[in-house]
């Protein structure tokens, strides 16, 4: 697919693949830090991959200024996205934020801007693990 295609996909259609590519490297990382039985990884992926965590990684980036102006753009598509459903755990404006991250990743993955790409799953997992020590 070309960038300028995956611009104009819709946001939630974004999301639904940077759901997919974030809890693919979520587990890759969490399986490269050793064995753990696949209970433990499951819990230790929640921690990753939940509406909250990932609302407060990309509120982070927008806060230092860390997107471009068309990062930006996908951001707020992917916030102001109307879903038929908001999950039960969560509040609207977490899910719409978590949303956003999701369109984000979905972009950059079917973009095929892998340098970012990677660049921005490391930061995300780095910033969700040093907020919990």
């Amino acid at each position: 697919m070309k960038e300028q295609e995956a611009k104009q996909m819709k946001a939630l259609s974004l999301a639904y693949m940077g759901d997919a590519i974030y809890e693919v490297y979520v587990r890759e990382h969490l399986i490269s830090k050793g064995s753990l039985k696949p209970h433990a990884l499951h819990q230790a992926a929640i921690k990753f991959v939940a509406a909250k965590a990932q609302a407060k990684v990309i509120k982070h980036w927008l806060g230092k200024q860390r997107l471009t102006e068309e990062e930006e753009a996908i951001v707020r598509r992917g916030r102001n996205a109307k879903s038929g459903t908001i999950p039960k755990n969560t509040d609207v404006q977490t899910y719409r934020y978590s949303s956003a991250f999701e369109a984000l990743i979905g972009y950059h993955y079917l973009a095929k801007n892998q340098e970012q790409l990677q660049a921005l799953m490391q930061e995300a997992i780095t910033f969700i693990e040093e907020g919990e020590k």
